[in-house]
């Protein structure tokens, strides 16, 4: 064992990476065919997650006759789809002044109501569906344990009051509340909302998976997606194809050209592995553990009977879980970024940060500090050059896109689903209309700046939670010169 590791209490079978726990508790789906070679189909998918899933059922829901292709490199849920924490959350990603200044205040506020409803939305869906994934709608709990993070905390409330949120959405809680709810050791304050569901991800992701198979879409796994082109490009090996493609948009994999009218990049935190996409979304790195099931008595101490979602107020904050079968899975950054836009292969966390979150959960709970440590997993997740997530379709070029969730995807991506079966189908409706809807910005830096500067960023973050923690009672400095260098 790892000398960082030693003190930390593990089971005999711990993991680290391979698959997350989500899959290790229900075991690997079958794999699907890969393509066969060539293909047309009217909608074309690159990426088999959360957002091309969700965009294969609305369409097929809307227009069961379209043909549809989803083209996955490993299987449909591999992603982050099937290794986040488990947040089915109305949070969404980006300044709210930023999406504002696109269409106005009142797009933003609709934007956010949309997000509440997406929500209820994936809940019935996979009530309606038959897909059991371990839901459990009891809220969001974000919790302050020390004077700045408190001034945070208070000062998030009174913003999102500002955004249109009521009370029936957030509100700061009463301490005996807080308590009866949640014991979190070192609480100085907590808000609580409603709109907010634990999930088990893989659950969703397999269950979801199958629905849109049987509804007629084709899956096509171990099937790489090399090159996306455009209505009218050049072919995938540079030169003019005289019209071969028929005026279609293409997606171009190791097997075989796939020709559509529209072709969908859903590809989250593995878009830098496309050709000219290198330098759009920044793969952002997220670690977990979980825990073995605790005993009665340590929930005795620890209470959570509500099955809310927890985060702390830290700037390199953790999101945690109680699961289904009673234990705790906790998460945060740990190495958030490799060099050059890579992604881990294997999805094994370090050493360093698998010591750090059990350090986290044992100061958030110490009732919890004897229990052994199961496993250890990683994810990427798409982080844009101004931290807000974007739904986009070009009808002159085919093309179309969403990502870039920053964390906050298991949400979005239904929202986005809709969204696209909307602007697929040349429907102008309440979605389309939203202010996320055709955003782009600038791409990230080349490297060695890219790196750089989030290994800069993430060190300020660290830096200002220290501070924060030894005597600050205002958000530290280094945090303010991160959120700066970061463009947030």
């Amino acid at each position: 064992m790892c000398s960082v590791m030693k003190g930390i209490p593990l089971t005999k079978d711990f993991a680290n990476g391979g698959v997350s726990f989500w899959y290790r508790q229900i075991g690997l789906p079958a794999r699907r065919p890969a393509l066969p070679g060539p293909r047309d189909y009217d909608v074309a998918i690159v990426g088999g997650g959360y957002t091309g899933l969700w965009t294969a059922y609305y369409l097929k829901r809307a227009e069961p006759g379209l043909r549809i292709a989803i083209l996955e490199k490993e299987f449909a849920g591999f992603g982050a789809s099937g290794r986040n924490g488990g947040w089915l959350s109305a949070e969404f990603a980006g300044s709210r002044k930023r999406h504002a200044r696109a269409r106005g205040r009142q797009a933003m506020i609709d934007l956010q109501r949309a997000m509440f409803r997406s929500v209820n939305e994936v809940i019935e869906v996979a009530r309606a569906e038959g897909i059991d994934a371990d839901v459990h709608k009891g809220g969001l709990i974000h919790v302050a344990t020390n004077p700045a993070q408190r001034r945070r905390l208070r000062a998030g409330v009174a913003d999102l009051r500002a955004w249109g949120y009521g009370v029936d959405d957030v509100r700061l809680m009463e301490r005996d509340e807080a308590r009866e709810r949640l014991q979190v050791a070192g609480a100085l304050e907590a808000s609580y909302s409603p709109h907010c569901a634990r999930i088990q991800p893989a659950k969703l992701a397999v269950g979801l998976a199958g629905v849109v198979e049987q509804l007629g879409v084709d899956i096509f796994e171990d099937t790489t997606v090399t090159e996306i082109l455009p209505r009218g490009a050049a072919g995938p090996s540079g030169q003019n194809d005289h019209g071969g493609r028929g005026g279609k948009a293409a997606a171009v994999t190791t097997r075989g050209v796939v020709t559509a009218d529209y072709v969908i990049r859903a590809t989250e935190g593995f878009t830098a592995s496309l050709a000219g996409q290198h330098r759009q979304w920044l793969p952002m790195n997220s670690s977990m553990i979980v825990t073995e099931p605790l005993p009665p008595d340590v929930w005795k101490h620890i209470g959570w009977h509500g099955s809310e979602l927890l985060e702390d107020e830290a700037h390199a904050y953790v999101y945690a879980q109680r699961t289904a079968d009673d234990r705790i899975a906790i998460g945060g950054r740990g190495v958030p970024y490799r060099y050059g836009s890579r992604t881990d292969h294997r999805g094994a966390t370090q050493a360093q940060t698998v010591a750090l979150l059990w350090r986290m959960l044992v100061k958030l709970f110490p009732a919890a500090a004897d229990a052994r440590i199961a496993h250890a997993w990683c994810g990427v997740l798409g982080v844009p050059r101004d931290w807000c997530s974007t739904v986009h379709l070009d009808h002159a070029s085919g093309l179309g896109w969403a990502g870039g969730y920053v964390g906050s995807g298991v949400t979005t991506a239904n929202l986005a689903g809709r969204t696209l079966r909307d602007l697929v189908l040349a429907r102008d409706t309440a979605l389309t209309s939203l202010p996320w809807v055709g955003r782009q910005v600038r791409q990230w830096e080349p490297e060695p700046l890219r790196w750089t500067g989030v290994q800069l960023i993430y060190t300020l973050f660290r830096a200002a939670d220290r501070h924060e923690n030894e005597r600050g009672t205002t958000t530290s400095a280094y945090a303010h010169l991160a959120n700066l260098i970061s463009g947030r």
